[in-house]
């Protein structure tokens, strides 16, 4: 059977990748085949196409790290799904194409009223946010965190799971329109970075106390000046470098406020700890069904426009979530 993907078929730009008909994969021992209806797409599938992720896929591949459709096939002994039941899922790479191949412990049942874009821009970024301040941060009832980057995909993600977790929620970002979603996603407090001094704004909203958590996907200058305005105990969860600067942690400053600097990448759990993922999105299935999360997304573009999409999400222009749609 033939289907369409959006293939990678040397290291390069988003321009490189080329539309191609393709014979459809079959899945293989605890595998399934997905007949993909769309496609998150994700900083990482920036990363994967130009070689400089940690997972490199042999050419030609279609990068796409998650999807939402229907079962298509069953892979030997998989028996915790049917044909046609709506599932998400975590392929890894694959997700640009009609048919995706993923293993059963990386699919997820679909709740029943997410449609398949709304499902497909889930998966990554609520698991994220919700594992980087629960299982790294350690975030409580209470406390005060800072997220920044706050109308990005896992940035959202975050202010939503933080109030959900019952914290005020400072929110960063570079424009006005950008914290205009951050607020409207729950976001206590607003903070553009690009024109106001973040430590002296967190110090005068937090009393001069600092924050207990910062959720930072942007890295560099914004993580420096976010380490500086943390409260005693606070806790610094990494989870990217959006902003293109890799920053260096001082350890001095680690040592004398007695802060934790984490790092936490959520793809990891599911090699080491997938029964967590499963809980995991077990207790985010509940707050859904409370309306507590409410996923926003940015852009919607047919299959043909990857490169497009992926460049939205390179000059971070987009809030939420780009995802790409199999149907034209």
């Amino acid at each position: 059977m033939g289907m369409r993907a959006l293939l990678c078929r040397a290291w390069g730009d988003p321009e490189s990748l080329e539309l191609a008909e393709v014979e459809a994969p079959l899945p293989g021992p605890g595998e399934v085949a997905i007949a993909v209806e769309a496609a998150g797409v994700n900083f990482a599938d920036t990363l994967i196409i130009r070689g400089k992720y940690q997972e490199k896929p042999a050419f030609p591949f279609a990068p796409g790290l998650e999807v939402a459709g229907t079962i298509a096939q069953l892979g030997e002994g998989v028996t915790a799904f049917q044909v046609g039941q709506p599932v998400m899922a975590v392929p890894g790479y694959g997700g640009f194409a009609e048919v995706a191949i993923a293993k059963a412990s990386d699919v997820f049942a679909r709740p029943p009223h997410f449609d398949a874009t709304t499902a497909a821009g889930f998966l990554i970024t609520y698991g994220t946010a919700h594992g980087g301040l629960v299982w790294q941060g350690r975030l409580q009832a209470g406390e005060t965190l800072l997220v920044n980057g706050a109308a990005g995909g896992t940035g959202l993600a975050a202010v939503e799971v933080g109030k959900a977790l019952g914290a005020e929620v400072i929110a960063t970002a570079g424009s006005a329109e950008k914290l205009a979603v951050a607020a409207e996603h729950g976001a206590d407090h607003l903070i553009n970075y690009r024109d106001e001094d973040l430590r002296e704004r967190v110090k005068a909203i937090t009393a001069g106390r600092g924050v207990d958590v910062v959720f930072d996907p942007v890295g560099g200058k914004v993580f420096e000046s976010s380490l500086r305005c943390t409260a005693w105990g606070g806790r610094l969860v990494v989870i990217g470098f959006a902003g293109g600067e890799v920053q260096q942690i001082p350890a001095n400053i680690l040592l004398v406020k007695n802060l934790a600097a984490l790092g936490f990448y959520w793809g990891s759990y599911r090699q080491h700890a997938p029964e967590r993922v499963q809980a995991q999105f077990q207790a985010l299935g509940r707050w859904i069904d409370e309306g507590r999360l409410r996923p926003r997304i940015s852009h919607r573009l047919p299959l043909a426009r990857g490169a497009e999409a992926l460049r939205l999400l390179e000059s971070r222009a987009a809030t939420g979530k780009v995802v790409l749609e199999m149907k034209d």
